[in-house]
C-alpha cells in the first residue's frame, strides 16, 4: 500500500509545488513508484510537468465531480519518471460542490485514490493554499503531512493554523493522520532573519524539522518552464543537491519506521 503524503500549508508561495514535484522526482530516482496528485486549482504542478497533452484530458475534478475512473485521469511524466493526476481551474468550484455532498464530503479524495493505493509506493498530494474543503479532503486522504515553511517572520503562525486544522481532521475524519515533517524553504544563510526563524522553528518542533533546508535558488524557479524537475533540469545545482538530501532524509525516516523496507 502506498504511503499518502499531503504537502500542505495554507500560506501561498512557501514552496509546496516545488517540493511536491522535486520530492516526487527524487523518490522516483530512488526506485520508488510515485503518483503526484495536483490538488490546487491553479494547476501549477500540472503546468510545471506539462501534464496536459490533449484538451479533453480528464483531471482530478473529473474524477471527484464527474465520476471519471481515476485510472483514466492519471498521466505519465516520462521525462521525470513518475505519474501525475492533473488539475486545472475547474477545481476552483469544487469546494462549493463538495459542500453540497452532505455526509462523507471530506472523504471524496480518499475514496477516489483507493483503487491506486496498491499501485504506488508513494502518493504525494500538492495541496491548495487554503484551509477549505479541498485541503480537508487532502488531509483526510493522507497518512502524513509534510509542511513547507518559508523562513519569514510569520512562519510559526502559519504552522499553528495548519496544526489546528490537522487536529480537527484527526478528531473527525482521519484519526491516524500525523506530521511527516517540517521543511524550511527559501532559506538564506546570509540573512539573520532566515537563521533566526529556522532556529525558532527547530526549538519549537524538534526532530519534526528536517535537517535539510531548501535555499533560494534560481534554477528551482526555472525548471517548471521546461516541464522538468530540478534533477532533470540541472542536477548539479544547489537546489537539486538539497532536494536529493531531503529525499534521502525522508527515506531514512521511512526505513526507521519499517515502511517499504
Amino acid at each position: 500500500m502506498a504511503k499518502v503524503m499531503a504537502i500542505s500549508n495554507q500560506k501561498g508561495g512557501v514552496g509546496k509545488t516545488t517540493t511536491a514535484i522535486n520530492l516526487a522526482a527524487g523518490l522516483s530516482a530512488a526506485g520508488k513508484t510515485v503518483l503526484l496528485v495536483d490538488f490546487d486549482s491553479q494547476g501549477n504542478a500540472s503546468q510545471g510537468l506539462s501534464a496536459f497533452f490533449t484538451e479533453d484530458q480528464p483531471t482530478v475534478y473529473s474524477v471527484l465531480m464527474e465520476g471519471v475512473p481515476v485510472q483514466e485521469a492519471v498521466v505519465r511524466s516520462e521525462a521525470n519518471g513518475f505519474d501525475i493526476l492533473p488539475a486545472n481551474l475547474a477545481l476552483a468550484g469544487a469546494d462549493l460542490e463538495m459542500d453540497k455532498q452532505g455526509a462523507g464530503k471530506e472523504q471524496l479524495l480518499s475514496r477516489a485514490l483507493e483503487p491506486l493505493r496498491d499501485q504506488y509506493d508513494y502518493i504525494l498530494i500538492d495541496c491548495p493554499p487554503s484551509l477549505g474543503l479541498l485541503n480537508t479532503n487532502a488531509l483526510t486522504a493522507a497518512d502524513t503531512v509534510l509542511i513547507p515553511v518559508q523562513c519569514e517572520y510569520y512562519a510559526l503562525e502559519g504552522i499553528t493554523q495548519l496544526l489546528i486544522t490537522i487536529r480537527l481532521v484527526q478528531h473527525t475524519s482521519n484519526p491516524g493522520l500525523r506530521i511527516e515533517g517540517i521543511l524550511m524553504t527559501m532559506y538564506d544563510i546570509r540573512t539573520r532573519l532566515s537563521v533566526e526563524v529556522a532556529q525558532e522553528v527547530r526549538q519549537t518542533f524538534g526532530r519534526l524539522v528536517y535537517q535539510t533546508s531548501i535555499p533560494r535558488n534560481v534554477r528551482l524557479s526555472e525548471a517548471p518552464s521546461r516541464g522538468l524537475s530540478i534533477f532533470q533540469y540541472d542536477p548539479r545545482c544547489t537546489g537539486a543537491q538539497k532536494y536529493q538530501a531531503l529525499t534521502e532524509e525522508i527515506l531514512e525516516r521511512a526505513r526507521q519506521e519499517g515502511f517499504h523496507e
